[in-house]
């Protein structure tokens, strides 16, 4: 009986407390699970080896993407996967036994030492790490892996960032959902696009009922526009300039003698308006050129840049140096002088122009010498275009278009990894160490984003000034609206079901690209009127199909619930605050304008902490897409103390595009912006940039 008794506790004790090899291979084959989970490629793949997942790599303390055993980048998972990742790893490197770094970070809130590079989310209480632990040891991929309702996380986890689905890598149950989905999608959501133009249509039928009455009476509806006389001035000027090269053409002239004449900046491409997606064709037109570089995220996705300039002055890179480079930002980038002074007496201080949402940088291109992009090239900057994630040509260093981690990402990746990307490569290139940021509209969403104190503030460092055309901060009230209402009040699950788990909607882009490019403007103006609300009667009309070409682009469906859906903007009216943080702070700031309270601790929720860059504003007053004015009452009521506000201007008579595209735009936006940009430069560059045309010397 002693010697059974004996067995039984050696027995017992030998469960308490596996050997060390034990401990081992326990770690490594929960390792080499979760490495499958989290894998570009299937275990059944040969290749599958040097694409397997062996490093949860925390670019920002909230966003880890995940890194191959070859080196390729993955897009962002949930933390919980990726410190699981990490933590197995570290057992099996230290012999199956936990590390004191690892053992640290269960039980303090404070950052672990770990492996070279990593960085590991900070200010997490140890109950909850605990928890989050325990419920990922207690996962397991096999239960998980290729089904799409038990990938998909939680949607209420966080107000305002949501965790994104985590699909794992093909198989054929998940590639069978991903197909059922787009299926369902393709058809559910076209018959909302339907409903859409449907009511546009219908919306414009008074309008078309009235200007034909005004026409059958002899009147000109067209001449109640704004500028309607300059429409017809530049009208005329674009029809000589027209018929000016076709004459050049049929006399067979020498490229050389065709360059001849007044014009500082002779055209290298006229003629009829081809309305292409191209920005390098509309800058020939107006005597400058573009160059187009590919920019590496850090979690691998492929972003088109960009360069404008004046040929006279610059000869572009050769093909291979404009490829993309390794996905780490703000290293090695090069000295001084050696890319920017390049065929030129004097440098040109960068600047980066970032479009808003559904459109690519091209929006910045369509008005000839009055785009914003030509205008500050011809002023003297060195200017660069990003476009938006997957653009016109969604590309990744490793996924394709159908796999639905392609789509897994929203305005939070688009700020913290997209931006810094761009800015990086920008600076590499040019050889500086700061530049002029300009975004519109969701490119000041993601700026906004990424500037906050607890999201990526380390790239104010590298901004010199940010220029905020058409702030999207706020919501304005056209979130009331009946279709966006909606898709705000279907729930997650429904809103894959209606729109799907890749491409929001990219039956508009097969539409894009077979219809006639006047039909498509036409048709793309009258759709995104009517979601929109704004205009063309600041525009210039004859361009407005130009505009179009442009918009819209590829957006994940997700990005697109991040705006409309139930939990994030749509509900919170905010892009960095919940709905009941703005309620409070609305009724704070009535009380204080109202002489009831001192304002005292105002800055305590401010979003931007001290060394954030210099902000410039200009508001849309009759824009009720976004509520700019909301955001400038913050930034100057003692709510963002470290906010260096160097220019505001409410524009009232402007809607959301006007900013962008109105006629007058470079008078009420334009020179403003060439100015502020100078005026914040740094003093230092200064001496050795050429000062841009126009600006009065300080």
């Amino acid at each position: 009986m002693g010697s059974i008794l004996k067995s039984d506790l050696k027995s017992q004790s030998d469960t308490r407390s596996p050997s060390p090899s034990q401990e081992k291979s326990t770690a490594a084959l929960q390792f080499a699970r979760q490495a499958e989970k989290l894998a570009f490629k299937s275990r059944s793949d040969d290749d599958q080896h040097a694409t397997a997942a062996v490093e949860g790599k925390f670019v920002t303390p909230h966003d880890a993407v995940i890194e191959t055993a070859e080196g390729g980048r993955l897009p962002a998972v949930p933390l919980k996967e990726a410190e699981r990742l990490n933590e197995l790893r570290e057992r099996v490197d230290t012999g199956g036994q936990r590390s004191p770094a690892a053992s640290s970070s269960s039980s303090s809130s404070s950052p672990s030492p770990s492996r070279e590079g990593r960085v590991w989310p900070t200010q997490t209480s140890p109950t909850t790490l605990l928890a989050e632990k325990r419920e990922a040891a207690n996962s397991r991929p096999e239960e998980s892996q290729g089904r799409l309702d038990t990938s998909t996380p939680p949607s209420h986890t966080h107000p305002l960032f949501p965790p994104l689905p985590i699909y794992g890598p093909p198989s054929f149950l998940r590639n069978l959902q991903c197909q059922s989905f787009r299926i369902f999608s393709f058809f559910l959501s076209l018959a909302f696009l339907g409903s859409i133009v449907l009511g546009s249509v219908l919306s414009s039928i008074p309008t078309v009922i009235r200007h034909t009455c005004m026409r059958l009476t002899g009147r000109n509806p067209d001449e109640e526009r704004k500028f309607y006389a300059e429409e017809l001035h530049r009208e005329r000027t674009r029809k000589e300039a027209a018929e000016r090269w076709e004459r050049r053409l049929r006399q067979k002239k020498s490229d050389n003698d065709m360059e001849t004449g007044e014009d500082e900046y002779p055209p290298s491409e006229g003629g009829k308006d081809l309305l292409v997606s191209d920005i390098a064709y509309y800058a020939r037109r107006v005597g400058l050129d573009a160059e187009k570089f590919k920019v590496q995220t850090e979690d691998g996705f492929i972003i088109s840049l960009w360069h404008l300039y004046d040929p006279k002055e610059y000869t572009p890179l050769p093909e291979e140096e404009r490829q993309h480079r390794d996905p780490e930002v703000f290293q090695g980038q090069k000295k001084e002088g050696q890319r920017g002074s390049r065929n030129s007496s004097k440098r040109r201080y960068p600047v980066l122009l970032i479009p808003g949402l559904l459109q690519n940088a091209g929006a910045y291109c369509a008005n000839d010498d009055d785009s914003l992009s030509f205008f500050l090239c011809k002023a003297g900057y060195d200017v660069w275009l990003g476009d938006n994630r997957c653009g016109l040509e969604p590309e990744h260093t490793m996924l394709t278009y159908s796999d639905p981690r392609m789509w897994a990402w929203n305005i939070r990746q688009m700020g913290v990894l997209d931006l810094p990307a761009l800015i990086s490569r920008v600076l590499y290139e040019t050889g500086f160490e700061k530049l002029g940021l300009i975004c519109h509209s969701q490119g000041t969403t993601e700026t906004l984003v990424a500037l906050a104190r607890d999201q990526r503030p380390e790239i104010s460092e590298h901004i010199s000034v940010f220029c905020a055309l058409a702030p999207a901060a706020y919501a304005g009230p056209l979130i009331k609206k009946m279709y966006f209402r909606f898709m705000r009040i279907i729930t997650p699950g429904m809103f894959r079901i209606f729109f799907g788990i890749h491409a929001f909607i990219p039956f508009m882009m097969t539409i894009h690209s077979v219809l006639h490019p006047r039909i498509y403007g036409a048709l793309g103006y009258k759709v995104f009127s009517y979601l929109f609300s704004w205009s063309d009667d600041r525009w210039d009309r004859g361009l407005r199909d130009r505009m179009f070409q442009f918009s819209p682009v590829y957006v994940s469906a997700e990005s697109m619930r991040w705006w409309l859906g139930r939990d994030c903007f749509a509900k919170q009216k905010c892009i960095l605050a919940t709905k009941e943080d703005g309620i409070r702070e609305e009724i704070e700031d009535h009380r204080y304008a109202s002489g009831l309270c001192d304002g005292e601790g105002r800055a305590d929720g401010a979003w931007y902490g001290p060394g954030v860059c210099p902000f410039a504003v200009w508001v849309a007053g009759s824009d009720d897409l976004v509520d700019g004015r909301r955001l400038l009452r913050r930034l100057e009521n003692g709510r963002e103390p470290h906010v260096n506000v160097v220019h505001a201007k409410v524009i009232e008579e402007y809607e959301h595009l006007d900013v962008i595209w109105a006629l007058d735009m470079i008078d009420q936006v334009g020179k403003e912006v060439r100015d502020v940009i100078w005026k914040t430069a740094p003093e230092d560059v200064k001496v050795t940039c050429r000062i841009p045309r126009g600006v009065q010397p300080m």
